[in-house]
């Protein structure tokens, strides 16, 4: 590969005007600018060649908007459009990523009719009908390596993902394995693939500093562990071969613990519809899981999870690839024998979606063999931190351009904070007990459609308790406790708010409501009392979970009483109160 600094080229042709029939109009929809007949009247950067930006899927879309803003920086010598090529089953979606990204779009058969000098696409399917035969074709990488078989669009068959066999194309990958693997199956690809590096999987290492800024994004506490569940796309993907897993798994770990979160391939969004998704995963979403958009926010989701449940997707990879421990929960026949992948499905437990699933997450996080399992995700990666520097040479290369003399090495940008979709859960079954001590400790589940109730003993008390915001009227009829949040602005606020709750909701035996500073219980005896916490415990809920310990245990609600939920402690200060 030439280096690009002195110009060379390994694949371009010289420049033109951007049109390859100058003075002739173009067709109805056409850009005019940046490229067009006469595109160079009304341009401000007179730039010297056109790099064409292929989106085929939001997959392969999103990777070429993380990845060219660090190669083409302040470079005006070289004009990037995009061109859309609409033949995707999974292209739902791409328009409204272009168009939040600013950049142009021109019809894909405006690529005929443009002298283009190098088309750059995330996506080895794309129709290459419109693209001269003279302009080479670099394709980047959308997952990791050669690791899996998909559904070939061009037949009934299967084809080996990332690989476009055609004369123009370059293929950059990150291991040299990977030109072997090609050179078995595919000896033209490698004879012009380029060993460049994975510029997520460098993003993702030199992002793990930040995993604190993650992790408040995300909503997760001190002493609290992000569970996170990927998913590819397909059958034999964990959403294709069991979608009520994130429902499960919500409902056998507590949110005071544990916070859940699902990153789905975009081709699942692509092809079913936000809607759909949120659909089947409404039991999931309602019990506190957060679903990560296709767009933005897994990357950091992957360096915030303190345990991965996955399948043979290259999200999964990337998150072994970061010592994540692991469980898989679905490994397809889709992937290659021989791959790092391959390799990870036999060395990584599986999950058994049949038996509770809390014990298995913490088998997996105490006898995590990290150093193993980055080993093995190792051999799908080469000179970690080089891969944006070898890239943009390449890209150079094949422009025909020498790299900006005093560019530097590209920014390695910081992976974004994640735009979440989440519900707070407002439907939890509480399980109080007193101890000998007097403390009372609390272990809470959201309520799942479907899931089961805890069970009740001598010395464990169940209630169902909500907040007054919970959707579904059955819950909240039904609810032995009901709770409002914060916002009333005194004690005497607060001590209305909750015997207003008791009058509209017969069935509840006590409620809640919070104040600044503490919280106000109504009984259905009509007693009042009034609880502090002593540390940052404000939560209405978790305040009547200890009166409600004590009535059951037949104790009275008053004094100093510890509060145990999940790994904090502290005190709760409850006195009666009466009006003033």
């Amino acid at each position: 590969m030439a280096d690009g600094k002195g110009g060379g080229s390994i694949g371009s042709r010289e420049p033109g005007a951007g049109s390859r029939e100058p003075g002739r109009p173009g067709e109805p929809g056409d850009l005019r600018v940046p490229v067009g007949p006469d595109a160079r009247r009304w341009r401000t950067f007179q730039g010297e060649r056109i790099l064409v930006a292929a989106a085929r899927t939001v997959t392969s879309t999103v990777r070429l908007l993380d990845t060219l803003p660090a190669l083409c920086r302040s470079d005006p010598r070289v004009d990037v459009v995009f061109a859309f090529d609409p033949t995707s089953a999974f292209n739902d979606g791409v328009h409204d990523l272009l168009q939040a990204a600013g950049v142009r779009v021109m019809p894909w058969g405006q690529l005929a009719r443009t002298e283009c000098h190098l088309v750059v696409s995330a996506s080895e399917n794309i129709d290459l009908t419109p693209v001269p035969a003279d302009c080479p074709v670099l394709v980047l990488p959308h997952g990791v390596g050669f690791h899996k078989l998909v559904p070939d669009a061009r037949g009934t068959g299967r084809r080996l993902s990332g690989v476009m066999d055609d004369e123009r194309a370059w293929h950059a990958v990150s291991h040299p394995d990977q030109i072997t693997q090609l050179a078995e199956h595919h000896p033209g690809p490698a004879a012009r693939a380029r060993l460049v590096g994975d510029p997520c999987h460098d993003q993702l290492t030199a992002s793990r500093p930040l995993r604190d800024r993650y992790r408040a994004a995300l909503g997760v506490r001190d002493g609290q562990r992000l569970v996170l569940l990927s998913s590819t796309w397909g059958p034999q993907s964990l959403l294709g071969t069991d979608p009520g897993l994130p429902a499960r798994l919500t409902a056998e770990l507590s949110p005071d613990d544990h916070r859940v979160a699902a990153v789905a391939h975009p081709n699942v969004w692509s092809a079913h519809g936000s809607w759909q998704v949120r659909q089947v995963q409404a039991a999931a979403l309602d019990a506190g899981l957060l679903l990560v958009p296709p767009q933005r926010g897994w990357q950091a989701a992957l360096v915030a999870a303190d345990v991965l449940v996955g399948d043979h997707g290259s999200v999964t990879f990337y998150g072994a690839a970061l010592g994540t421990p692991l469980l898989f929960a679905a490994f397809g026949e889709e992937s290659v024998p021989g791959t790092p992948m391959a390799e990870l499905g036999r060395v990584v437990p599986r999950l058994d979606p049949h038996a509770p699933l809390a014990p298995q997450l913490e088998r997996a996080v105490a006898e995590h063999d990290a150093e193993r399992v980055v080993k093995v995700a190792s051999g799908a990666f080469v000179e970690p931190g080089r891969a944006l520097e070898r890239l943009r040479s390449l890209i150079y290369s094949l422009l025909a351009l020498p790299e900006p003399a005093l560019a530097g090495p590209p920014p390695l940008y910081a992976a974004p904070e994640p735009r979440t979709e989440g519900r707070e859960v407002t439907a939890l079954w509480v399980s109080a007990s007193v101890t000998a001590d007097g403390a009372v400790e609390v272990t809470r589940l959201p309520v799942v459609t479907g899931g089961v109730e805890p069970v009740e003993d001598d010395d464990v008390f169940v209630h169902l308790a909500c907040d007054e915001r919970e959707r579904d009227l059955r819950l909240l009829g039904s609810a032995s406790v009901l709770t409002s949040d914060s916002g009333h602005g005194s004690v005497t606020a607060a001590a209305a708010r909750a015997r207003e709750t008791l009058a509209r909701w017969p069935g509840c035996r006590l409620a809640t409501a919070g104040f600044p500073g503490g919280c106000v219980t109504a009984l259905r005896d009509g007693r009042v009392v009034e609880s502090r916490a002593t540390g940052p415990v404000s939560e209405p809920g978790l305040h009547a979970a200890v009166v409600y310990g004590l009535l059951r245990a037949g104790r009275e609600p008053g004094g100093v009483v510890a509060l145990r939920v999940g790994v904090r402690e502290e005190d709760v200060v409850i006195t009666p109160w009466s009006p003033p």
